[in-house]
């Protein structure tokens, strides 16, 4: 690579100053060491994640909706995510069934349930792992008996891959979270790294300031004035 090519490059993906052209940067190159944080940026820029503004992908998945022998399992469609008007969606994303930080997360989606039901929101939990895995977890953990939304099961990780939401090396999702609206459009994306897990209140925060569809300032929560 010339020099002079390096100019082109996205800023992140730049050799930095003193760094020969040419270096891999994702490497543990003395001057060139990033964070967890850093890494899973340019990973996921690299991946060309699925933003704002864009309509969710097509996806047909089984999902776990409960313990009871014989109505454990249904298919989600991307169809769910429109075909009641009015209604919103949170799809929030986990790396694995049977960790830590993860059923922390879904406890408290489950715990604000009701706050999202009063938005007129669903809410679909969804992870690579089978719908197997989520049943056999959810009959294990205390924490996850009670759910009241599914286990999305992104078995073969197509959707999470069309997502571009996989990390590098395991082929796990990062902790990420979509607010979709009733039309199937992302307004919102939220992307924790695998050790940090996420704030529901933040997330139904958000919910409420796209939902007045007016201008929200810094740190507004819902009952106060917008800028309109």
């Amino acid at each position: 690579m010339d020099v002079s090519d390096t100019n082109d490059l996205r800023p992140e993906l730049r050799p930095p100053v003193g760094v020969p052209a040419g270096t891999n940067i994702h490497e543990n190159h003395p001057k060139t060491i990033m964070s967890n944080e850093t890494k899973a940026s340019v990973q996921m820029t690299q991946q060309r994640i699925v933003g704002l503004g864009s309509r969710f992908p097509v996806f047909k998945k089984k999902a776990v909706v409960s313990t009871e022998k014989g109505k454990e399992f249904t298919d989600i469609t991307s169809d769910d995510l429109t075909n009641k008007p009015g209604q919103w969606t949170v799809m929030f994303w986990w790396p694995k069934d049977f960790t830590f930080v993860c059923p922390t997360e879904i406890a408290g989606f489950n715990k604000a349930i009701n706050e999202f039901k009063d938005r007129n929101a669903q809410v679909i939990g969804a992870s690579t792992d089978s719908e197997f895995v989520h049943l056999a977890w959810r009959k294990d953990h205390a924490d996850l008996k009670d759910l009241k939304f599914p286990m999305l099961a992104d078995t073969s990780k197509s959707l999470a891959e069309e997502l571009g939401i996989l990390t590098a090396d395991e082929k796990v999702a990062y902790r990420v979270t979509y607010i979709i609206d009733p039309d199937g459009i992302i307004r919102w994306v939220s992307a924790y790294d695998l050790s940090v897990g996420r704030n529901v209140d933040e997330v139904l925060r958000v919910l409420d300031a796209l939902q007045t569809d007016e201008l929200c300032p810094c740190n507004w929560t819902k009952g106060e004035a917008t800028l309109n």
